[in-house]
């Protein structure tokens, strides 16, 4: 059979989606018409200059001069293993704030690695306390101190100031989790004292999942370097990333070439808008979807000084509780192709969890979804 007699392939109609749930979010005609530029290979000059340029943007919302700042070809809990995987060898000490269910998959790949990890705990929507921390860390002198800056299962938005102070001065090394904020809040790894920081595209940056922005500071790749152990993960080793991510530019893998061309589009885009401006659009968003939805019942779990502008978790009405959340959220996919999040762990079944984040961070889509509620909740 010639080629031309093959017939060509059913393409499955793709349903229209407003995704208002915890990730991913709606992307940018600019972004996906960057998909489909030609590939070039991994180290073309040409492909190189936009992981450069993609580098240096990804630096600028980092807040960080770290020259290690990359997007590792894995979504955002790989970056998360990566930055525990660097930093910690079998035995050391971690200590890890817990504040939803984020923290705990820290914990968990921190145990893996054979880490003793120490729990600090704060109840689901509300933030960790900053003085809880730092007596762990004084009382463990731990090699790394971990906890979310924008916890997506429960929408805290956690402060750091404080406890990267109690890190620093115990000579831990601090790892945050980025992964709902980068590009929709500012950041300052540097100022903040942040040694390693990691991501997702799939959030504000509105980017197809499938990478994980990360940044290493010299302080992060020196302890890399001088490891009794090697990485538990090669794919994953800062050290051996740097060789591709840093000057020398040697292989390491196949990067994901099309990804790249859509981080770099959508950081474009970030960066023309401006990370202040973005920041205040995410703020007026989710001030329009709390005011909308209140008088339908639905409040918000977290307080307003430690809530997350991005993504919103609120409490259900006892109606929508009693019959079946679920249900609820079915219709708004299948009758308005709109999409939202249910609460996980403790939280499952009576919260919901809205994402406005980067191109639907928008009253307009905060309003959209209260059309659907008011004609699936009468009365």
């Amino acid at each position: 059979m010639t080629t031309s007699a093959i017939p060509p392939m059913t393409t499955r109609a793709i349903p229209p989606r407003l995704l208002l749930g915890p990730g991913p979010s709606n992307v940018s005609p600019r972004v996906l018409a960057a998909l489909a530029q030609p590939l070039l290979g991994h180290l073309d000059p040409a492909f190189l200059a936009i992981v450069e340029e993609v580098q240096a943007g990804l630096r600028r919302l980092f807040g960080t001069a770290n020259e290690l700042t990359l997007p590792l070809s894995a979504t955002g809990s790989a970056g998360m293993e990566a930055c525990l995987a660097n930093l910690l060898e079998r035995g050391d000490g971690a200590v890890i704030g817990v504040a939803g269910v984020f923290g705990e998959r820290m914990c968990e790949v921190a145990a893996r690695i054979g880490a003793r990890v120490t729990r600090v705990e704060a109840e689901p929507g509300t933030a960790l306390e900053a003085e809880s921390m730092a007596a762990a860390i004084a009382r463990e002198r731990p090699r790394v101190v971990a906890f979310v800056h924008a916890e997506t299962s429960t929408g805290v938005l956690q402060p750091v100031e404080a406890i990267a102070a109690a890190a620093r001065e115990s000579g831990a090394y601090l790892v945050l989790d980025c992964v709902t904020s980068l590009g929709g809040l500012p950041l300052a790894l540097d100022a903040w004292g942040v040694d390693a920081a990691y991501s997702g595209t799939q959030k504000c940056l509105s980017c197809p999942p499938g990478l994980s922005p990360a940044s290493f500071s010299p302080r992060a790749v020196a302890r890399v370097r001088g490891r009794a152990t090697p990485v538990q993960s090669w794919y994953l080793d800062a050290g051996l990333l740097a060789g591709y991510f840093g000057r020398e530019r040697v292989y390491h893998h196949t990067a994901p070439i099309s990804m790249i061309y859509a981080l770099a589009e959508a950081l474009r885009i970030v960066l023309e808008e401006g990370i202040e401006a973005r920041a205040a659009r995410h703020r007026s968003a989710a001030k329009a979807l709390v005011e909308g939805l209140r008088p339908l019942g639905f409040e918000p779990l977290v307080a307003e000084a430690v809530r997350l502008p991005m993504l919103t978790a609120l409490r259900l009405p006892e109606r929508v509780v009693a019959a079946g959340e679920a249900a609820l959220r079915r219709r708004l996919l299948e009758r308005h192709g709109i999409e939202v999040g249910g609460g996980l762990g403790k939280l499952a079944g009576s919260i919901w969890r809205v994402g406005l984040m980067g191109e639907n961070a928008r009253p307009a889509c905060a309003l959209r979804l209260l059309a659907a509620l008011r004609e699936e909740l009468p009365g």
